[in-house]
């Protein structure tokens, strides 16, 4: 699935500058919309990836004039035909997730497949397409949005668990092969977050997730997106390889 929305026609004349351009995946709602508002704000050009919800994807990259690209990031070709779309990229967001509430004896090879294809592979098919321009320039940034039960583990999230904190060791790593070619990697753990990915919980539930929160609330996509803007900037260019919670200290 592609699409384009927004105003990638402009040239740089006609924006007055040459800005430095994010795409931020699965930004079409939640902890990734917010991401793309926040990028926005410090002088992005955001590509607002999204894999089906076309007209929210639309309707965000013309309010923050970006442009909207659809892809599934579990497939390397439909990757790289965005990126192709897109063109060089400065700042990378991968935030495209899916989750799975189940036991483990009862989740199937091919859910936790799936799983694994989008927050494991979608991570692997962006970072390597972004690549090629970034250590062209020697800098760049890419943030790998995680999460708590990636650090702590969650029951009956088993696959979910797994595959995030697959993201942690992916974050590690990949800053230390970087390091010299001037890019930044890292990675933030968001705790309980007030997002539609949630919202299936029952309301006894997230109020026994808060009380186990030592800030005693939710938190929201915004808080996460504004430490990813931090790491996505230049004041953190010495910032690498880190795992950073923001859980209202629900992952100590």
């Amino acid at each position: 699935m592609t699409g384009l929305e927004g105003s990638a026609g402009l040239s740089a004349a006609e924006r007055g500058t040459v800005m430095k351009k994010a795409l931020v995946s699965g930004a079409s709602r939640g902890i990734g919309r917010a991401c793309a508002e926040a990028l926005s704000a410090d002088g992005f050009r955001v590509v607002v990836n999204y894999r089906e919800n076309r007209e929210k994807a639309g309707e965000l990259a013309r309010r923050i004039g970006g442009e909207a690209i659809g892809a599934d990031v579990s497939d390397p070709t439909a990757v790289k035909r965005m990126f192709d779309a897109a063109g060089d990229i400065d700042a990378l967001v991968c935030n495209a997730g899916i989750a799975l509430q189940k036991l483990f004896t009862d989740t199937s090879y091919e859910e936790w497949r799936r799983i694994f294809a989008v927050n494991v592979d979608g991570a692997y098919n962006l970072i390597r397409a972004a690549l090629p321009h970034m250590i062209h320039e020697k800098r760049g940034r890419i943030v790998i949005v995680s999460s708590v039960w990636g650090v702590r583990g969650a029951s009956c999230e088993v696959a979910y668990s797994a595959s995030k904190a697959a993201l942690t060791g992916l974050t590690r790593a990949l800053a230390k092969e970087l390091g010299p070619s001037g890019i930044t990697v890292n990675c933030v753990a968001p705790g309980v977050i007030d997002t539609d990915m949630n919202a299936a919980l029952d309301t006894e539930a997230l109020a026994e997730l808060a009380d186990e929160t030592p800030l005693c609330r939710l938190g929201t996509p915004e808080e996460v997106a504004e430490v990813v803007s931090f790491l996505c900037s230049e004041k953190a260019g010495f910032v690498t390889g880190q795992i950073i919670g923001v859980d209202g200290g629900f992952g100590m």
